[in-house]
C-alpha cells in the first residue's frame, strides 16, 4: 500500500489539473490548436493534389510501417487524421525527400538497382548478396551455387562419396565439434550405403520409376575411381552438327550415346559442341557442353580419354571408341540399358491427350531411358546458365519482386544502410531455396512453323483451351510462362488478359520461315541461350502444355518427371507419332 501523504498529493494535483483544464480560457486553446492543426493538412493536402497535377505524378505518399497507400488512402490518411503522433511514426520510416516518390519509382529503382547487380555478377563473378541491397529473391548466387554443385559433383580425397548426405543448403561448411564425431561418421557411413544424388527432387513416388537409384548408378558409371586403370574404357563422341537438327535432337543423340556407353561398359565423354562455339562461352568451356551443364565425367577421365585417342594399341583393343563407330539406328533406336530390370512398365499414367490418360504406348522404354538421360547429361547448371537464367528471372519477374520486398520491408534501401551480418541458418540452411517467381506458374511450349513437315500443329487456341482446363481445378493459376518461336502466339496472347504471360524478349519468326534459317538469323548465342532458359523455367513450372510430337516438349517432360513433378501432369495438345 502506498503512504497517505503521497496519495493526498496526487489527489491535490489531479483536482488542480481538472480545474484548470475545465476554464474556459485554456478550452479556447485546446480547440484553437486542434482547429490549427486540421486546417494545415488541408491546406498541405489541397497544395499536393495541385502539385501533382502540375508535375505530371509525384505526389505525397502516405505509408504505414513503411507499405505505400493508394493516393485515395493517402489523401484520406492526411486530410481526415489529425493524430500527429501517428503521423510522424510514417515520416520516421521514410525521411520527407522519399514521401514525394511513389511507390512506383522507387519500385524502379530497386529494380534497376537489381539490375546492375546481375549483370556485375555474370561480368565479374561476384556473389549476388555482396551488397546493402535488399536481398533479390527471384536472383541466384550464382557463384556460390557453382561451388557447391562443384563439391557435389566430385569425390573427396579418400575416393568416396560427394557429400550427397548434405546436398540442402551449405551444411557441410558447418563448424562440428569434436563431441560430433560420432554423428560425421555415421553421415559419411550413409553415404557409401547408397545416398542418393542431389540433383534429384521428391520422393519415388514424385518421379519416374527408380529415378534416384538409376542417376546415382549413372553418375558411379561416368566416374569410375581410377580412370588410369587399363579396364577402363571410353566412348568419345561429338554432339550432332547436322543442319536442321535443333537442340532437342542433339540432346536426344547424345541420351542415344550415352544408352550404350552404359551397355558396353564404356565411359562416355562428350566432345565438340557446335552451340557452345560462341564467345559468351569462355576459356576450356567454348564449344564444349561443360559451357552451359557440368561435364558428363571427370577432368581425370576425359584427360585419361583424350590421351588413349593418340595410342594405335587403345584403337586396336577396342578401349576407345567413337560415334562413327555405331549406326545411326544404333544411336537413335538402341536398346535401352536393363541394368534396371524394365521399370518403364509400371511409369504413372499421367500424360493427357484429349481427356484420355495414356497408360500404355510403343516407346514406354524410350521415353522413360531419355528422362534418365536429359536428367544426367543436366543435373547441374554452370555459372554461366546461372547468370543467363538470372537475366531472364529479373527481366520477367524483377518488377513484382521489387514491389512486393518494398511492401515488406520498414526502411528506404537508398538510405545506404550498412549490410547486415547474416546468421548461420540463412548460409547453411535457406541457401538451399530456390529464386522466388510467380507461384503457381504454368509453362507452355507452342511449336508451329516447319514443325508442320513431321507432326499435328495445333493453333494457340487449343493450348489455351487447356489452361482452362488445368485453371477449373487450381482457380489461383494466372501465370503463365510462354515459350514459342512465332511472333503471332505472342501476339495472339494479348487476347487473354485474365492470364498473365511471361515470356523472353527476343526476335520471333513470321510466315514459315524454316527453323534452321530462324536460327541462323539470330545467331549461335542467342539461339542457344534463350531456348536452354526456356527450358530450364519449363521444368521448373508447376504446370506443362506442349506437343508430344516435339522432342523438346518431350525432353521437358522427361527433366519434369526426375524432378518431382510427375503428379502434376502433363496436357498435350496432339498424339505423338510414335503412340
Amino acid at each position: 500500500m502506498e503512504p497517505l501523504n503521497q496519495r493526498s498529493l496526487e489527489r491535490v494535483v489531479s483536482q488542480r489539473a481538472l480545474q484548470i483544464g475545465s476554464s474556459f480560457p485554456c478550452q479556447i486553446c485546446v480547440v484553437g490548436f486542434l482547429c490549427g492543426v486540421c486546417l494545415t493538412s488541408l491546406f498541405l493536402a489541397a497544395l499536393t493534389s495541385f502539385g501533382a497535377s502540375e508535375f505530371g505524378g509525384l505526389s505525397l505518399s502516405a505509408f504505414s510501417s513503411g507499405v505505400s497507400t493508394s493516393n485515395s488512402s493517402s489523401t484520406r490518411l492526411i486530410s481526415g487524421d489529425c493524430n500527429v503522433k501517428q503521423k510522424n511514426l510514417e515520416r520516421w520510416f521514410f525521411p520527407q525527400e522519399k514521401f514525394t516518390v511513389g511507390i512506383d519509382e522507387r519500385v524502379s529503382l530497386l529494380y534497376s538497382s537489381w539490375g546492375n547487380l546481375v549483370t556485375q555478377s555474370a561480368n565479374e563473378g561476384n556473389h549476388v548478396g555482396e551488397s546493402n541491397l535488399p536481398k533479390a529473391p527471384h536472383l541466384e548466387d550464382c557463384k556460390l551455387s557453382a561451388e557447391t554443385n562443384k563439391r557435389l559433383d566430385t569425390r573427396v580425397r579418400n575416393g568416396s562419396f560427394p557429400p550427397w548426405t548434405l546436398w540442402k543448403g551449405q551444411l557441410d561448411n558447418f563448424l562440428w565439434t569434436t563431441e560430433d564425431e560420432q554423428l560425421q561418421n555415421y553421415r559419411h557411413q550413409t553415404v557409401s550405403e547408397g545416398a542418393y544424388p542431389p540433383w534429384i527432387k521428391g520422393s519415388d513416388e514424385e518421379n519416374y520409376p527408380l529415378t534416384r537409384k538409376v542417376q546415382r548408378d549413372i553418375w558411379l558409371h561416368q566416374h569410375p575411381l581410377n580412370c588410369s586403370d587399363g579396364n577402363v574404357k571410353f566412348i568419345i563422341a561429338d554432339w550432332e552438327r547436322i543442319p536442321g537438327f535443333g537442340i532437342g535432337a542433339q540432346i536426344a543423340g547424345m541420351s542415344g550415346l550415352l544408352a550404350i556407353a552404359i551397355n558396353e561398359k564404356r565411359v562416355l565423354v562428350t566432345s565438340y559442341y557446335n552451340r557452345a562455339d560462341h564467345n559468351g562461352c569462355k576459356g576450356s568451356s567454348r564449344s564444349s557442353w561443360s559451357c552451359y551443364f557440368f561435364p558428363e565425367t571427370s577432368p581425370e577421365c576425359r584427360d585419361s580419354a583424350f590421351e588413349l585417342m593418340k595410342q594405335k594399341e587403345a584403337w586396336e583393343k577396342g578401349i576407345i571408341t567413337i560415334k562413327e563407330n555405331y549406326t545411326s539406328k544404333e544411336i537413335w533406336s538402341g536398346r535401352t540399358p536393363r541394368s534396371w530390370g524394365k521399370p518403364w512398365s509400371y511409369l504413372q499414367p499421367t500424360t493427357d491427350i484429349n481427356g484420355s490418360l495414356i497408360a500404355y504406348h510403343r516407346k514406354m522404354d524410350r521415353r522413360w531411358w531419355r528422362a534418365q538421360a536429359v536428367r544426367y547429361l543436366m543435373r547441374f547448371q554452370t555459372e554461366y546458365t546461372c547468370n543467363l537464367l538470372n537475366h531472364a528471372r529479373h527481366a520477367a519477374f524483377g518488377w513484382e519482386a521489387a514491389r512486393m520486398v518494398l511492401e515488406s520491408q520498414l526502411r528506404d534501401f537508398s538510405e545506404g544502410v550498412e549490410m547486415e551480418a547474416k546468421h548461420d541458418i540463412e548460409d547453411l540452411v535457406w541457401s538451399s531455396h530456390k529464386p522466388w517467381s510467380p507461384r503457381p506458374m504454368l509453362s507452355m511450349h507452342v511449336r508451329m512453323g516447319d514443325k508442320a513437315c513431321e507432326m499435328k500443329v495445333v493453333g494457340f487456341k487449343e493450348y489455351m483451351h487447356l489452361a482452362e482446363r488445368i485453371r477449373k481445378n487450381f482457380p489461383h493459376l494466372k501465370s503463365i510462362w510462354l515459350s514459342t518461336e512465332m511472333q503471332e502466339v505472342v501476339d495472339q496472347s494479348r487476347l487473354y488478359p485474365h492470364w498473365t504471360f511471361y515470356y523472353t524478349n527476343v526476335t520471333r519468326q513470321t510466315g514459315n520461315m524454316t527453323m534452321a534459317t530462324y536460327e541462323a538469323s539470330l545467331g549461335r548465342e542467342t539461339s542457344t541461350n534463350y531456348p536452354l532458359v526456356n527450358f530450364l523455367l519449363a521444368t521448373e513450372s508447376d504446370f506443362f502444355i506442349g506437343a508430344l510430337g516435339s522432342t523438346w516438349c518431350f525432353l521437358i517432360d522427361g527433366m519434369r518427371n526426375t524432378g518431382g513433378k510427375v503428379m502434376s501432369g502433363y496436357l498435350s495438345v496432339n498424339k505423338d507419332r510414335f503412340w
